[in-house]
Protein backbone atom coordinates (compact mmCIF):
# COMPACT_ATOMS: atom_id res chain seq x y z
CA UNK A 1 0.00 0.00 0.00
CA UNK A 2 1.49 3.09 -1.12
CA UNK A 3 2.07 6.14 1.70
CA UNK A 4 -1.01 8.14 -0.26
CA UNK A 5 -3.44 4.97 0.40
CA UNK A 6 -2.24 4.32 3.93
CA UNK A 7 -2.93 8.34 4.91
CA UNK A 8 -6.23 7.77 3.45
CA UNK A 9 -6.91 4.88 5.05
CA UNK A 10 -6.04 6.26 8.20
CA UNK A 11 -8.03 9.40 7.95
CA UNK A 12 -10.86 7.09 7.10
CA UNK A 13 -11.13 4.91 10.24
CA UNK A 14 -9.60 7.90 12.85
CA UNK A 15 -13.28 10.04 11.73
CA UNK A 16 -15.08 7.16 12.03
CA UNK A 17 -13.80 5.96 15.61
CA UNK A 18 -14.39 9.60 16.31
CA UNK A 19 -17.78 9.72 15.51
CA UNK A 20 -18.78 6.09 16.53
CA UNK A 21 -16.62 5.03 19.17
CA UNK A 22 -18.69 3.29 22.23
CA UNK A 23 -18.33 5.46 25.83
CA UNK A 24 -16.39 3.23 27.87
CA UNK A 25 -14.56 4.64 30.91
CA UNK A 26 -10.75 3.78 30.63
CA UNK A 27 -11.42 6.11 26.76
CA UNK A 28 -12.21 8.93 29.20
CA UNK A 29 -8.47 8.60 30.70
CA UNK A 30 -4.96 9.35 30.01
CA UNK A 31 -3.76 7.43 33.13
CA UNK A 32 -1.11 5.10 32.39
CA UNK A 33 -2.28 2.79 35.65
CA UNK A 34 -5.84 2.61 35.03
CA UNK A 35 -5.45 1.73 30.80
CA UNK A 36 -2.76 -1.00 32.33
CA UNK A 37 -5.78 -2.01 34.30
CA UNK A 38 -8.19 -1.91 31.61
CA UNK A 39 -6.44 -3.90 29.23
CA UNK A 40 -5.53 -6.54 31.42
CA UNK A 41 -9.32 -6.90 32.43
CA UNK A 42 -9.85 -7.21 28.54
CA UNK A 43 -7.24 -9.88 27.27
CA UNK A 44 -10.04 -12.48 26.13
CA UNK A 45 -12.35 -10.96 27.57
CA UNK A 46 -15.70 -8.98 26.16
CA UNK A 47 -16.36 -5.01 27.43
CA UNK A 48 -20.01 -5.90 28.44
CA UNK A 49 -18.19 -8.55 31.02
CA UNK A 50 -15.38 -6.06 32.18
CA UNK A 51 -17.77 -2.97 32.76
CA UNK A 52 -18.70 -4.35 36.47
CA UNK A 53 -15.59 -4.98 37.24
CA UNK A 54 -13.56 -2.15 36.27
CA UNK A 55 -14.59 1.12 38.73
CA UNK A 56 -14.91 -1.45 41.57
CA UNK A 57 -11.02 -2.96 41.03
CA UNK A 58 -9.99 1.16 40.40
CA UNK A 59 -12.17 2.66 43.41
CA UNK A 60 -10.23 -0.67 45.79
CA UNK A 61 -6.41 -0.16 43.95
CA UNK A 62 -6.70 3.27 42.50
CA UNK A 63 -2.98 3.06 42.27
CA UNK A 64 0.22 0.83 42.16
CA UNK A 65 0.91 1.52 45.78
CA UNK A 66 -2.26 0.40 46.79
CA UNK A 67 -2.76 -2.63 44.69
CA UNK A 68 1.07 -3.58 45.51
CA UNK A 69 0.17 -4.00 49.10
CA UNK A 70 -3.25 -5.28 49.15
CA UNK A 71 -3.44 -8.97 50.24
CA UNK A 72 -3.43 -11.23 46.99
CA UNK A 73 -6.85 -13.05 48.11
CA UNK A 74 -8.55 -9.39 47.72
CA UNK A 75 -7.45 -9.09 44.97
CA UNK A 76 -8.15 -12.28 43.44
CA UNK A 77 -12.11 -11.87 45.27
CA UNK A 78 -12.50 -8.22 43.75
CA UNK A 79 -11.43 -10.24 40.56
CA UNK A 80 -13.71 -13.16 41.30
CA UNK A 81 -16.02 -14.20 37.86
CA UNK A 82 -13.93 -12.25 35.14
CA UNK A 83 -12.08 -15.43 34.89
CA UNK A 84 -8.59 -16.26 33.48
CA UNK A 85 -7.49 -15.51 37.15
CA UNK A 86 -3.55 -15.53 35.95
CA UNK A 87 -4.01 -12.47 35.01
CA UNK A 88 -4.97 -10.96 38.35
CA UNK A 89 -2.00 -12.83 40.13
CA UNK A 90 0.32 -11.36 37.24
CA UNK A 91 -1.04 -7.62 38.51
CA UNK A 92 -0.47 -8.05 41.68
CA UNK A 93 3.00 -9.66 41.54
CA UNK A 94 3.61 -6.67 38.76
CA UNK A 95 2.83 -3.37 40.79
CA UNK A 96 4.51 -5.29 43.80
CA UNK A 97 7.73 -5.59 41.50
CA UNK A 98 7.02 -1.65 40.22
CA UNK A 99 7.16 -0.49 43.73
CA UNK A 100 10.30 -1.99 44.49
CA UNK A 101 12.32 -1.11 41.08
CA UNK A 102 10.31 2.28 39.45
CA UNK A 103 8.74 4.23 42.66
CA UNK A 104 5.45 2.83 41.29
CA UNK A 105 5.62 4.12 38.03
CA UNK A 106 4.53 2.72 34.43
CA UNK A 107 7.54 2.27 32.20
CA UNK A 108 7.86 4.36 29.49
CA UNK A 109 10.06 1.81 27.68
CA UNK A 110 8.78 -1.18 25.89
CA UNK A 111 11.49 -3.48 27.11
CA UNK A 112 10.55 -3.04 30.66
CA UNK A 113 7.19 -3.08 30.00
CA UNK A 114 7.29 -6.56 28.58
CA UNK A 115 9.50 -7.72 31.62
CA UNK A 116 6.80 -7.58 34.07
CA UNK A 117 4.30 -10.60 34.67
CA UNK A 118 1.50 -10.72 32.63
CA UNK A 119 1.77 -8.09 30.03
CA UNK A 120 2.69 -9.40 26.45
CA UNK A 121 3.30 -7.49 23.31
CA UNK A 122 -0.23 -6.25 22.85
CA UNK A 123 -0.59 -5.22 26.35
CA UNK A 124 2.83 -3.32 25.81
CA UNK A 125 2.21 -1.64 22.89
CA UNK A 126 -1.76 -0.73 24.11
CA UNK A 127 -0.14 1.34 27.43
CA UNK A 128 2.49 2.87 25.45
CA UNK A 129 0.38 4.10 22.48
CA UNK A 130 -2.61 5.05 24.30
CA UNK A 131 -1.24 6.59 27.81
CA UNK A 132 2.12 7.93 26.20
CA UNK A 133 1.08 8.53 22.42
CA UNK A 134 4.40 6.26 21.24
CA UNK A 135 4.30 4.38 17.87
CA UNK A 136 3.84 1.07 18.89
CA UNK A 137 0.91 -1.38 17.25
CA UNK A 138 -1.58 -3.49 19.53
CA UNK A 139 -2.51 -6.26 18.06
CA UNK A 140 -5.27 -8.54 19.38
CA UNK A 141 -7.79 -10.38 18.21
CA UNK A 142 -10.19 -8.17 16.72
CA UNK A 143 -7.37 -6.34 15.06
CA UNK A 144 -6.01 -9.53 13.76
CA UNK A 145 -9.14 -10.20 11.78
CA UNK A 146 -9.26 -6.70 10.43
CA UNK A 147 -6.16 -6.20 9.33
CA UNK A 148 -6.02 -9.92 7.66
CA UNK A 149 -9.23 -9.09 5.92
CA UNK A 150 -8.60 -5.83 4.74
CA UNK A 151 -5.12 -6.91 2.98
CA UNK A 152 -5.24 -10.55 2.87
CA UNK A 153 -2.54 -11.19 5.22
CA UNK A 154 -1.34 -15.49 5.92
CA UNK A 155 0.18 -15.03 9.36
CA UNK A 156 0.84 -12.96 12.62
CA UNK A 157 4.21 -12.08 11.01
CA UNK A 158 2.43 -9.92 8.20
CA UNK A 159 -0.29 -8.91 10.79
CA UNK A 160 2.50 -7.11 13.12
CA UNK A 161 4.28 -5.70 10.52
CA UNK A 162 1.28 -4.15 8.27
CA UNK A 163 -0.21 -3.05 11.79
CA UNK A 164 3.06 -1.02 12.70
CA UNK A 165 3.56 0.12 9.03
CA UNK A 166 -0.05 1.81 9.48
CA UNK A 167 0.57 3.40 12.45
CA UNK A 168 0.03 7.36 12.45
CA UNK A 169 2.95 9.40 13.92
CA UNK A 170 0.47 11.74 16.06
CA UNK A 171 -2.37 9.83 17.66
CA UNK A 172 -1.50 5.85 17.74
CA UNK A 173 -3.50 5.23 20.73
CA UNK A 174 -6.65 6.17 18.67
CA UNK A 175 -5.44 4.47 16.15
CA UNK A 176 -5.36 1.40 17.55
CA UNK A 177 -8.42 1.48 19.83
CA UNK A 178 -10.15 2.75 15.95
CA UNK A 179 -9.01 -0.73 14.77
CA UNK A 180 -9.80 -2.64 18.01
CA UNK A 181 -13.47 -0.78 17.96
CA UNK A 182 -14.02 -1.95 14.20
CA UNK A 183 -13.03 -5.70 14.86
CA UNK A 184 -15.40 -5.54 18.02
CA UNK A 185 -18.62 -4.12 16.55
CA UNK A 186 -18.41 -4.09 12.39
CA UNK A 187 -16.05 -6.51 11.69
CA UNK A 188 -17.35 -9.52 13.43
CA UNK A 189 -16.10 -13.13 12.69
CA UNK A 190 -18.87 -14.86 11.09
CA UNK A 191 -21.00 -12.03 9.76
CA UNK A 192 -19.51 -8.91 9.59
CA UNK A 193 -21.23 -5.63 8.84
CA UNK A 194 -19.61 -4.36 5.36
CA UNK A 195 -22.21 -1.83 4.01
CA UNK A 196 -21.10 0.42 6.89
CA UNK A 197 -17.62 -0.03 7.36
CA UNK A 198 -15.52 2.94 6.77
CA UNK A 199 -12.54 1.20 4.84
CA UNK A 200 -14.63 -1.60 3.00
CA UNK A 201 -13.39 0.04 -0.61
CA UNK A 202 -9.88 -0.81 0.46
CA UNK A 203 -10.77 -4.33 1.66
CA UNK A 204 -9.77 -7.80 0.00
CA UNK A 205 -11.66 -9.81 1.58
CA UNK A 206 -14.79 -8.02 0.63
CA UNK A 207 -13.40 -7.42 -3.15
CA UNK A 208 -13.08 -11.68 -2.58
CA UNK A 209 -15.95 -12.53 -0.61
CA UNK A 210 -13.68 -14.81 1.71
CA UNK A 211 -13.70 -13.40 5.20
CA UNK A 212 -12.19 -16.63 6.35
CA UNK A 213 -8.54 -15.05 7.42
CA UNK A 214 -6.42 -16.66 10.09
CA UNK A 215 -8.15 -19.03 13.18
CA UNK A 216 -10.22 -16.77 14.93
CA UNK A 217 -11.21 -19.66 17.61
CA UNK A 218 -10.17 -23.38 18.63
CA UNK A 219 -11.83 -25.59 16.44
CA UNK A 220 -15.19 -26.97 17.60
CA UNK A 221 -13.11 -30.40 18.08
CA UNK A 222 -10.71 -29.22 20.24
CA UNK A 223 -12.79 -28.79 22.79
CA UNK A 224 -13.41 -31.33 25.59
CA UNK A 225 -16.30 -32.11 27.06
CA UNK A 226 -15.99 -32.95 31.01
CA UNK A 227 -18.34 -33.96 33.59
CA UNK A 228 -17.46 -32.51 36.94
CA UNK A 229 -19.70 -32.91 40.06
CA UNK A 230 -19.55 -30.44 42.66
CA UNK A 231 -20.51 -31.24 46.47
CA UNK A 232 -22.34 -28.73 49.11
CA UNK A 233 -20.88 -30.30 51.83
CA UNK A 234 -23.22 -28.81 54.86
CA UNK A 235 -22.87 -29.23 59.00
CA UNK A 236 -24.77 -27.00 61.29
CA UNK A 237 -25.68 -24.39 59.09
CA UNK A 238 -21.91 -24.18 57.36
CA UNK A 239 -20.76 -24.91 53.90
CA UNK A 240 -17.53 -26.58 53.28
CA UNK A 241 -15.03 -24.81 51.47
CA UNK A 242 -11.51 -25.77 49.98
CA UNK A 243 -8.91 -23.20 47.82
CA UNK A 244 -7.43 -24.49 44.85
CA UNK A 245 -3.69 -25.25 44.64
CA UNK A 246 -0.96 -22.42 43.19
CA UNK A 247 -0.34 -23.83 40.58
CA UNK A 248 -3.64 -25.29 39.45
CA UNK A 249 -6.29 -24.01 37.26
CA UNK A 250 -8.31 -21.41 39.38
CA UNK A 251 -5.53 -21.08 41.38
CA UNK A 252 -5.49 -19.72 45.19
CA UNK A 253 -9.47 -19.29 44.17
CA UNK A 254 -11.92 -21.24 46.85
CA UNK A 255 -14.49 -23.54 45.68
CA UNK A 256 -17.12 -26.41 46.69
CA UNK A 257 -15.00 -29.61 46.75
CA UNK A 258 -15.75 -31.69 43.20
CA UNK A 259 -13.67 -32.35 40.13
CA UNK A 260 -13.70 -33.94 36.66
CA UNK A 261 -14.70 -37.56 36.68
CA UNK A 262 -11.91 -40.31 35.94
CA UNK A 263 -13.33 -42.27 33.29
CA UNK A 264 -16.58 -43.70 34.23
CA UNK A 265 -16.80 -43.11 37.66
CA UNK A 266 -20.09 -42.92 39.31
CA UNK A 267 -20.58 -38.79 40.82
CA UNK A 268 -21.02 -39.46 44.16
CA UNK A 269 -17.74 -42.04 44.56
CA UNK A 270 -15.62 -39.07 42.20
CA UNK A 271 -16.98 -36.75 45.50
CA UNK A 272 -16.41 -38.78 48.40
CA UNK A 273 -12.59 -39.34 46.94
CA UNK A 274 -12.47 -35.17 46.41
CA UNK A 275 -13.60 -35.31 50.16
CA UNK A 276 -11.02 -37.55 51.34
CA UNK A 277 -14.25 -39.93 52.70
CA UNK A 278 -12.69 -43.01 51.83
CA UNK A 279 -14.76 -44.56 54.90
CA UNK A 280 -17.98 -43.38 54.07
CA UNK A 281 -18.16 -40.81 56.76
CA UNK A 282 -21.04 -39.05 54.88
CA UNK A 283 -24.68 -40.24 54.18
CA UNK A 284 -25.75 -40.59 50.65
CA UNK A 285 -25.99 -37.26 48.96
CA UNK A 286 -28.97 -35.98 47.41
CA UNK A 287 -28.64 -34.27 43.77
CA UNK A 288 -30.07 -30.95 43.38
CA UNK A 289 -29.39 -29.41 40.37
CA UNK A 290 -27.15 -29.22 37.53
CA UNK A 291 -25.31 -25.99 35.79
CA UNK A 292 -22.90 -25.45 32.44
CA UNK A 293 -19.59 -23.90 32.40
CA UNK A 294 -17.08 -23.46 30.03
CA UNK A 295 -13.64 -23.23 31.20
CA UNK A 296 -10.69 -22.65 28.87
CA UNK A 297 -11.32 -25.73 26.40
CA UNK A 298 -13.92 -27.20 28.31
CA UNK A 299 -17.75 -27.89 28.37
CA UNK A 300 -18.33 -28.71 31.46
CA UNK A 301 -21.62 -30.14 32.62
CA UNK A 302 -21.71 -29.93 36.05
CA UNK A 303 -24.34 -32.06 38.67
CA UNK A 304 -24.46 -30.38 42.47
CA UNK A 305 -25.15 -33.05 45.09
CA UNK A 306 -25.49 -32.02 48.75
CA UNK A 307 -24.52 -33.93 51.63
CA UNK A 308 -25.59 -32.78 54.96
CA UNK A 309 -22.59 -33.89 57.38
CA UNK A 310 -23.36 -35.00 60.67
CA UNK A 311 -22.07 -33.86 63.72
CA UNK A 312 -19.75 -36.64 64.49
CA UNK A 313 -19.07 -37.16 61.26
CA UNK A 314 -14.97 -37.33 60.91
CA UNK A 315 -13.83 -35.81 57.59
CA UNK A 316 -10.08 -36.61 56.60
CA UNK A 317 -9.46 -33.05 55.37
CA UNK A 318 -5.35 -32.41 55.29
CA UNK A 319 -3.80 -29.19 55.45
CA UNK A 320 -4.96 -25.33 55.97
CA UNK A 321 -6.84 -24.63 52.60
CA UNK A 322 -10.45 -26.30 53.82
CA UNK A 323 -12.45 -24.26 56.03
CA UNK A 324 -16.36 -23.67 56.79
CA UNK A 325 -18.19 -20.70 55.97
CA UNK A 326 -21.86 -19.73 56.69
CA UNK A 327 -23.75 -18.70 54.11
CA UNK A 328 -23.69 -14.98 55.00
CA UNK A 329 -19.82 -14.99 54.99
CA UNK A 330 -19.58 -16.53 50.88
CA UNK A 331 -19.31 -13.73 49.47
CA UNK A 332 -15.85 -13.03 51.40
CA UNK A 333 -13.96 -15.44 49.74
CA UNK A 334 -12.64 -15.70 46.01
CA UNK A 335 -14.54 -17.47 43.75
CA UNK A 336 -14.91 -18.61 40.22
CA UNK A 337 -18.09 -18.01 38.25
CA UNK A 338 -18.87 -21.80 38.22
CA UNK A 339 -18.72 -21.85 41.97
CA UNK A 340 -21.02 -18.91 42.43
CA UNK A 341 -23.60 -20.67 39.94
CA UNK A 342 -23.17 -23.79 41.95
CA UNK A 343 -24.33 -21.91 45.21
CA UNK A 344 -27.08 -20.25 43.37
CA UNK A 345 -28.13 -23.58 42.83
CA UNK A 346 -28.37 -24.19 46.19
CA UNK A 347 -29.72 -21.29 47.02
CA UNK A 348 -32.79 -22.17 44.96
CA UNK A 349 -33.12 -25.85 45.90
CA UNK A 350 -33.02 -24.20 49.59
CA UNK A 351 -36.18 -22.07 49.04
CA UNK A 352 -37.83 -24.38 47.03
CA UNK A 353 -38.00 -26.09 50.36
CA UNK A 354 -39.52 -23.47 52.03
Amino acid sequence: MSAKNSSALRRKLLRWYEKNKRDLPWRRINDPYAIWIAETMLQQTQVKTVLPYYDGFLTAFPNVDTLARAPRERVLRLWSGLGYYRRAENLSSAARQLMRRNRGKIPRDYDELRALPGIGDYTAGAILSIAFQQRYPAVDGNVRRVLSRLFDLKNQTEVRARATQLLPRSRPGDFNQALMELGATLCAPRVPNCAACPVNSECAARQSGDFGRLPLSRKKNDFKDVTWPLAVVRRRGKILLRRRAATSVLARLWELPGGEIVKREKAEIALRRELHDSAGSFPAPRRIGELRHGITYRRIRAPVYLFDCPSAARIGLPGTNWRWATVSELDDFPMSSMIRKALRVFDLHEKNLS
